[in-house]
């Protein structure tokens, strides 16, 4: 009769117990770094398509409702080519803009308001900004024409920093739980040493003893995957939560979509493959530098 070759008895001591904890820390900050880059990736884009062909001029103070100056600016930009649209916003309106800063306290009759008027241009015929702004203070001096570039510039910025800094603690989680696992697992392999050297003699290759150790690496790394990712769960709903306590048009909706949460459903999984595919790693030179 063939005899059964046995399994290798991996080691159970507590730096294996705490090989999951340990993983669910890192799939935990993986997942907010990762939700941190979405959210962040969507900010921009809201931005980006929201002044994408605006133009906002502000006038002084005196160009309120009924200035002579405020009606002449009007009537040079609808005048102007590659103008599509211009709207004049009135008191009650830049009240609105100005009260999650304000408050209505900050918002009485008394407080000088500037005139704000709304510009949309042609995307693909966009008039000369540097020649419209001379045109626009030769009627009204000291009006400002703002096109939003250097702001939507310093915020394009900040999403490629973050997104940058969710990639490098991905890289830093990989790295990590692969040189976890690989002392859990050179550990493993030196309190078994004769227990290895048995099942050589019997006929056992390094591929078996190594399936052995591959397959517990994986079991951990899927278990503290997976707790990693029940504990981001929480936290993810409490900033979604006090993200919609915040009332300001500024900040986005925490709304992840299908394929985002995807990503994040793929964590754990992604942990549990590198402590497998490390641990097989590890055990297979381990094996061959053995006499």
């Amino acid at each position: 009769m063939r005899r059964r070759r046995q399994a290798v008895p991996l080691d159970r001591d507590a730096t294996g117990r705490y090989l999951p904890l340990l993983v669910a820390i890192m799939v935990y900050l993986a997942a907010l770094a990762l939700a941190g880059a979405m959210v962040a990736s969507k900010l921009a884009a809201r931005w980006d398509s929201g002044l994408s062909g605006a133009v906002t001029i502000q006038l002084p103070a005196a160009g309120a409702d009924g200035d002579p100056a405020a009606e002449a600016v009007v009537a040079l930009l609808r005048d102007t080519a590659g103008v599509t649209a211009v709207e004049r916003l009135d008191t009650q309106d830049i009240a609105a803009l100005l009260e999650p800063w304000l408050g209505d306290a900050g918002l009485t009759a008394d407080l000088p308001l500037p005139g704000l008027i709304a510009v949309t241009v042609d995307a693909d015929n966009p008039p000369d900004l540097n020649a419209l702004r001379r045109a626009v203070l030769a009627v009204a001096p000291g009006s400002l024409v703002d096109d939003h570039q250097r702001w939507l510039g310093h915020l394009l910025d900040l999403t490629w920093a973050i997104e940058a800094m969710a990639i490098v603690v991905v890289a830093l989680v990989v790295l990590a739980a692969a040189i976890m696992v690989a002392f859990v697992t050179r550990m493993g392999l030196a309190a078994h040493e004769q227990a290895i050297e048995v099942l050589h003699l019997i006929g056992a290759q390094d591929s078996y003893v190594a399936r052995q150790f591959q397959g517990h690496a994986l079991s951990l790394g899927l278990r503290g995957g997976l707790i990693g990712l029940l504990c981001a769960l929480p936290t993810l709903y409490l900033g979604r939560h006090l993200l919609r306590q915040v009332d300001s048009g500024l900040l986005p909706e925490m709304q992840l979509l299908p394929h985002e949460w995807s990503l994040l459903v793929l964590l754990p999984v992604a942990s549990a493959l590198v402590a497998m595919t490390t641990a097989r790693i590890t055990v297979l030179r381990t094996l061959a530098r053995m006499p």
